[in-house]
């Protein structure tokens, strides 16, 4: 079953999510909606997906980066963006660490937003601790592309949208980014955009 993903306005999204009780998280109504946000993530699609997003105030997402989304890229712009394929899983009730002071930035979407995305800086490593959907206890420790997904993610769990962390200045439809800003560094976009 697809859900409909709620856009920026919806009060859930700028709200803290409840974190799940233990009983909750191993209950059917939990299995089903991890399902339909799994469908839901992949019809859109995307990458993530946090239960905020399709209207239910839990500490709950799923997180997939699939083979297809990249099977154009070249070795070079994978590298650039350090992004690998991310097998599907679960995050519940996490709690994030960044590690080091190193930042990465790069354009991100969201699908609560549509047909918009911005650079964003981002912590280049990341430290997540969390339950997988058993209830059992997880340390994830992701770098580059998987830590601006858990970072994204995470967010959303806490009531914060890219859009609070972006350069103003960079935001811009996916189609003007294709048309106008696809072969050009983030340097050179920043510059010409005027982002200090």
């Amino acid at each position: 079953m697809l859900l409909p993903i709620v856009q920026v306005g919806e009060t859930v999204l700028r709200q803290k999510a409840r974190a799940l009780r233990p009983n909750e998280i191993r209950s059917k109504e939990i299995r089903e909606l991890i399902a339909a946000m799994k469908a839901t993530m992949h019809t859109a699609p995307g990458v993530g997906l946090a239960a905020p997003q399709i209207g239910r105030n839990l500490q709950l997402a799923v997180i997939e980066d699939l083979p297809d989304y990249t099977k154009d890229w070249s070795k070079e712009q994978l590298a650039a963006r350090e992004r690998e394929v991310i097998p599907f899983h679960v995050i519940i009730n996490p709690k994030i660490t960044l590690i080091g002071d190193k930042h990465v930035e790069f354009f991100e979407g969201c699908l609560s937003l549509n047909n918009l995305m911005a650079i964003v800086p981002r912590a280049r490593k990341v430290k997540v601790e969390c339950l997988n959907e058993k209830g059992q206890p997880q340390v994830i420790e992701a770098s580059g592309w998987y830590a601006r997904i858990l970072q994204h993610e995470i967010d959303h769990l806490f009531g914060t949208v890219y859009i609070d962390r972006m350069y103003p200045r960079t935001l811009m439809t996916v189609e003007n980014y294709k048309e106008l800003w696809l072969d050009h560094s983030v340097a050179e976009i920043k510059k010409k955009l005027g982002v200090e």
